[in-house]
C-alpha cells in the first residue's frame, strides 16, 4: 500500500490471534468484494507476503474490482482463467441434478472442486486465504465469531488435508466491523453483496430453461387426485409455496415424481415435516460423536439428533427436508461432515 494511506489502517482490535506476523507467501482469492479485500488487507499488515488472484469462473463476473483493489493495497495480481473447469464440474452438475429432480448447493461442490481444490493447484505459496467467514484450528473447521454469516455449511465437501495450509483471517471479525474496515481505508470496492449461485443473474427457472425443455405434467395432491398442470417437475423444489399456479390456496410442493412427471401438493404446511434424513456421499472429519446438531440448508437454524450411520434422525420434526441439498453435522461450533440429502 503507499505510504500515506498507512494511516488509515484499521483492524479495530479483533485481530485472529491465530495468523501470527510472518513473512510467508499467501495467495488470497480476490474476488472484487468487500470480504476478499478485507481478508488480502489483514494478511498484507500482518507480514505475509500477499498475492492476489482472481478466479475467472464466468463470462459476466469481471477481474476490474479486483485488480483496482489490489492495486490500492499495494500487492501483485493475477487472472486464472478458470471457465472451462467451472462449467465442467460445477454449472453441468448444477443443470442436471435439476434434470434429475433435485435442488442441488452448487457452492459446496465448488468449494471443494474449484476453491480449494483446483485452485490450491495453480499457486506457489505457502498458505492459501479466502474471504470466507468460518475459523479452522488444528486441522478442523468451526464457526466464525459472527454466527449470521457464518459459511462453515458450504465447506463441509473440502479435503480436509488442504486445511493445513488455509487461512480464515475473518474468522473473528463480523460483518460490520468488515465494512468498517473497507470504510476507514476507503477500499475501492462498488461491487454488490456475492449472490446465492454466482453463475445466475437472474432467476433460476429463467436459467435452467435455455437447458431444460418444458414438460407439462400433473399436479396432485396427496391421495393422487389431479388439481392443475405445471411446467416441468425440474422447475419446483420442496417447500415452495409460489409460483406453483393453484388457486384456492397457498398450496406447498410436498413432492415430485420425476418419472410419471407429477409435482406433488399439499394445503397443509405439516405435510412438509419429517424427522428422518438419508444421506450419501458423506465427508467426516470426525466420526466419533453420534448426538449432532443437523443443518438441512443454509438459513436452517439447525436441530440437535441423532447419527445412525447414512440416517440422521431429529428430534424434533423439520420443514422441507429436500434431495440434493447438504446436511451438515456440527458438535458445538465444530463442523463434524455433511453429506447430500437422498
Amino acid at each position: 500500500m503507499k505510504k500515506r494511506s498507512k494511516e488509515k489502517i484499521d483492524l479495530l482490535s479483533s485481530p485472529n490471534k491465530n495468523l501470527g506476523s510472518f513473512n510467508n507467501r499467501v495467495t488470497v482469492a480476490l474476488s472484487g468484494g468487500v470480504d476478499s479485500a478485507v481478508a488480502a488487507l489483514i494478511l498484507k499488515q500482518k507480514g505475509f507476503n500477499v498475492t492476489a488472484v482472481f478466479m475467472k469462473l464466468n463470462n459476466f463476473t469481471k477481474e476490474d474490482g479486483a485488480k483496482r483493489i489490489a492495486k490500492e493495497i499495494g500487492i501483485p495480481f493475477k487472472v486464472i482463467d478458470l471457465r472451462k473447469q467451472f462449467k465442467e464440474k460445477i454449472i453441468n452438475y448444477f443443470i442436471e441434478e435439476y434434470r434429475l429432480g433435485r435442488t442441488p448447493n452448487p457452492c459446496s461442490l465448488c468449494n471443494r472442486e474449484i476453491k480449494f481444490g483446483l485452485f490450491s493447484k495453480f499457486i506457489d505459496s505457502d498458505f492459501l486465504a479466502t474471504g470466507h467467514y468460518v475459523k479452522v484450528k488444528d486441522g478442523h473447521l468451526f464457526k466464525a465469531k459472527d454466527c449470521r454469516k457464518d459459511q462453515s455449511y458450504f465447506l463441509w465437501k473440502i479435503n480436509s488435508k488442504i486445511l493445513k495450509k488455509v487461512i480464515f483471517p475473518l474468522s473473528n471479525y463480523t460483518k460490520e466491523q468488515v465494512k468498517e474496515i473497507v470504510k476507514k481505508n476507503k477500499l475501492p470496492i462498488n461491487e454488490k453483496e456475492s449472490q446465492e449461485v454466482c453463475f445466475i443473474s437472474g432467476t433460476t427457472e429463467k436459467f435452467l430453461k435455455k437447458y431444460i425443455k418444458e414438460k407439462k405434467g400433473d399436479i396432485i395432491d396427496k391421495n393422487g387426485k389431479v388439481i392443475g398442470k405445471h411446467k416441468g417437475v425440474w422447475f419446483y423444489t420442496i417447500g415452495q409455496r409460489r409460483g406453483i399456479g393453484l388457486s384456492g390456496g397457498p398450496y406447498w410442493v410436498i413432492g415430485k415424481d420425476i418419472k410419471k412427471n407429477r409435482l406433488i401438493v399439499s394445503l397443509k404446511e405439516k405435510d412438509l415435516l419429517s424427522k428422518e434424513v438419508f444421506f450419501a456421499n458423506a465427508n467426516w472429519f470426525r466420526k466419533d460423536i453420534k448426538r449432532l446438531k443437523a443443518k438441512i440448508r443454509y438459513g436452517h437454524k439447525g436441530a440437535f439428533g441423532v447419527l445412525d450411520n447414512n440416517k440422521f434422525i431429529f428430534d424434533r420434526p423439520q420443514k422441507a427436508i429436500t434431495k440434493g441439498q447438504s446436511i451438515v453435522f456440527y458438535n458445538k461450533s465444530e463442523l463434524i461432515g455433511g453429506g447430500i440429502i437422498k
